[in-house]
This record gives C-alpha cells, sequence and structure tokens, in this order.
C-alpha cells in the first residue's frame, strides 16, 4: 500500500525546527499528540497502511468523539472530530 503523507511528517519538521531556535511547542494533544509517535511512526500513519478502508474508521472516530463531547472532553473531543474529519478530506483528495 502506498504510503501517504498526512503532513505529520511536516509537523514534526516544524517542532524540531523550532525546537533548534529555542521555541518549544509543547504536547498538542488534538493534533499528532506525542503518545502516538514512538517506535518512528505516527499510530494515524500506520492504521493507514493496514486498514483497507480507512474512511470507515475515520468516520467512526468522528461519531465517537462528536458523540461523547458534552459529556468527557468537551472541546478537545469537538477538535478531535474536526481533526479526523480533516484529515479524511485530505486522504480523499489525495485518491
Amino acid at each position: 500500500m502506498e504510503k501517504r503523507d498526512t503532513g505529520n511528517e511536516n509537523w514534526r519538521n516544524v517542532r524540531n525546527q523550532l525546537s533548534k531556535t529555542g521555541i518549544e511547542i509543547g504536547n498538542d494533544t488534538v493534533n499528532h499528540p506525542e503518545h502516538y509517535n514512538t517506535g518512528g511512526i505516527e499510530t494515524l500513519d500506520y492504521i493507514k497502511a493496514k486498514v483497507s478502508d480507512y474512511p470507515s474508521y475515520a468516520i467512526g472516530n468522528i461519531i465517537k468523539y462528536i458523540s461523547r463531547f458534552e459529556h468527557k472532553n468537551g472541546l478537545e473531543d469537538l477538535k478531535k472530530a474536526q481533526y479526523y474529519l480533516n484529515d479524511l478530506i485530505e486522504w480523499s483528495e489525495k485518491r
């Protein structure tokens, strides 16, 4: 399966360049959380490489985060739903 760049590598490059200048960006809990980047590959990139139906996976996460936002993490869950929606749009445009 072809590897698709979702901007994750660009995000890491920006963080690394800013870090070299002394500017540190804290852990973003919505867009590329550090705990999903261990092992040299972001978890979502691995999922895209292994799951044959990425749109269903993304839509499931969108529904999950929208459904629980009032009961769990509020605005953060809406931002996570938005992240998956934006990623799905980007993925679909590349096809």
